[in-house]
Formats: structure tokens, C-alpha cells, sequence
């Protein structure tokens, strides 16, 4: 934080909550003494109502054929089909792609990032839905290897 000039964080997340915060840089601050050291804030969440009432396993989902792998997210931000909204999109289900066949394109801070199969085979399934965000790793598509 000092290095960065940061002064205070805050990451908010579904049931999870981070706030970090610290004084001045080695100077006396002006309020209390307390705001000099980073602060660190974790809000629990409310599991004692389900941790009450016996809950039964959820559904194991069908594994995946396994030999299909999944094309996955490099980076967080918004995923996109097509190179724009009135053209086609890269990929769909049953095109066959070689490893530098682009598939999608990720845009990360205003820069479009094109997104490429890494694999050669056939794609099987479309994981994503168009102009929605995305997270680093998460799975974008399945294909099938040949």
C-alpha cells in the first residue's frame, strides 16, 4: 500500500468483504491513532440458519466427456462472440479449430484481447454468454481434441 500511495482498500465480493486501510506516510496523523494501522475487516456469512436444518448434498453435475478440455479464460473482463455486434461469431458448436484459431475476444480495460483455441479439435459446447463478464480461468469453452 505504502509503495503505491495507497491509503485505503476496499474488495466486496458475494459473502465476502476486505477493507484495508493505513495513516500517513511516518508522520503523526491527525486523527486517532488507531487510522495508522492497517485495518482489516471480515464479514462472516450467515450460515447458522442452513447450518440448523440438515441440507442435502447438492446434485453432482454429469462429468464431462473425458476427453473434452475446456478453453479457458487468460484474464478477467467482458467476453465477446464476434469482432462486433453485426458480425459473426468466431466459434460455434461443432467448428472445428486448430491452435491459433481465434475463438472469442476479452476486453480488459478497453483493450480488445483476441482469444485463441490453443488446441486442435472441434468445439463442443459454449460456456459463455455474449457482452458477460468474466473471470480469470473460468471456462469459456469445451473442446473436443483430435
Amino acid at each position: 500500500m505504502k509503495k503505491n500511495s495507497v491509503s485505503e482498500f476496499e474488495l466486496e465480493k458475494q459473502d465476502f468483504k476486505i477493507r484495508l486501510k493505513r495513516g500517513g506516510n511516518g508522520s503523526t496523523p491527525g486523527v486517532a491513532y488507531e487510522d495508522a494501522a492497517p485495518v482489516l475487516t471480515y464479514v462472516q456469512p450467515a450460515v447458522a440458519a442452513a447450518a440448523a436444518a440438515p441440507v442435502a448434498p447438492p446434485a453432482a453435475a454429469p462429468p464431462p466427456a473425458s476427453n473434452e478440455v475446456d478453453i479457458k479464460s487468460p484474464m478477467i473482463g467482458t467476453f465477446y462472440r464476434a469482432p462486433s455486434p453485426e458480425s459473426a461469431s468466431y466459434v460455434e458448436v461443432g467448428a472445428e479449430v486448430n491452435a491459433d484459431t481465434v475463438v472469442c475476444i476479452i476486453e480488459a480495460m478497453k483493450v480488445m484481447n483476441e482469444i485463441k483455441a490453443e488446441a486442435k479439435g472441434v468445439i463442443t459446447q459454449v460456456l459463455m454468454e455474449n457482452a458477460k463478464p468474466v473471470e480469470f480461468g473460468q471456462p469459456l469453452f469445451k473442446i473436443r481434441p483430435s
